[in-house]
């Protein structure tokens, strides 16, 4: 059942399973202006035999509410304030994010080192520079998405959206790059019941916020860190996920044969015997 908590002055809907005396595991979910909670909590939900899991939606993202400003800085004071919230001012948890999130978990870590104990990323790049491997791999598996374009993700997924419903039908062109098992009739269902935020998404690519680069401050992350990736991942090919693992003190990568983006999915029975491992 999705509940809701006012943090920073934003509406944030959000679901919460485990032991209320478990280690809180947070997950953060990937997609600017398109990404929500519900995979996540899918994905991760089963660790609830343990761990407290809360995964819940951003602010400007499903069913929490616009509250701006939409900022990797906001998001991450965000995710501190419901680090507080769950687990006390002195409460350190296990952070897991995925894309988008991944972004956001590695700017966490850095800027909050005492607050996490785990971290563990999927899927993700440690800067903007991923997008260049992506349009690579994009003109290469074309023939796979025969709706989509080059341009629609250059001047739109990595630019802006003129409105909701571009955004829309540009993510469900490109659908079939994001899955190893793509099925046409799930994905149509998936992206009709997705809320799409055109200008959550411009305003998280604007200038100020599309340059990310974490990649010289990876060496001070102190948190122990396992780096999950697809072997097929397009959007943020593994060659990113490879450079994180080197560049992080303690980390541990995770190569998984024949996944794409969404490896936590399809793979998930053996994504979640690796995470109780590194956790354990």
């Amino acid at each position: 059942m999705v509940e809701f908590v006012d943090i920073n002055g934003a509406h944030l809907a959000y679901r919460l399973v485990g032991p209320n005396n478990g280690p809180l595991f947070i997950t953060l979910h990937g997609g600017r202006g398109f990404g929500d909670h519900k995979s996540d909590f899918k994905a991760y939900s089963p660790l609830q035999d343990v761990y407290r899991v809360l995964s819940f939606d951003l602010r400007g993202h499903g069913q929490s509410s616009e509250t701006e400003p939409y900022t990797f800085g906001q998001l991450v004071k965000d995710i501190d304030g419901l680090r507080i919230h769950f687990a006390g001012s002195g409460g350190r948890v296990v952070l897991c994010g995925g894309s988008f999130g991944g972004y956001l978990a590695q700017q966490y870590a850095i800027e909050y080192p005492s607050q996490v104990s785990h971290l563990i990323l999927r899927g993700t790049a440690p800067s903007f520079h991923h997008e260049e491997g992506a349009i690579r791999v994009l003109e290469e598996r074309l023939s796979l998405a025969p709706c989509a374009s080059r341009e629609m993700l250059v001047d739109g997924v990595f630019g802006a959206f003129e409105n909701d419903e571009e955004f829309r039908l540009v993510m469900f062109a490109l659908g079939p790059l994001y899955s190893e098992s793509y099925d046409s009739n799930s994905a149509l269902k998936r992206n009709l019941e997705t809320v799409f935020r055109a200008r959550t998404h411009n305003d998280l690519y604007s200038k100020s916020e599309k340059y990310f680069d974490y990649r010289d401050q990876l060496k001070h992350i102190s948190a122990k860190a396992l780096v999950l990736v697809g072997e097929k991942d397009w959007i943020c090919p593994p060659g990113q996920s490879e450079l994180i693992a080197a560049s992080i003190p303690a980390a541990t990568l995770a190569i998984f044969a024949n996944a794409n983006h969404s490896v936590h999915l399809e793979k998930n029975t053996e994504v979640l015997v690796t995470i109780r491992q590194f956790l354990a």
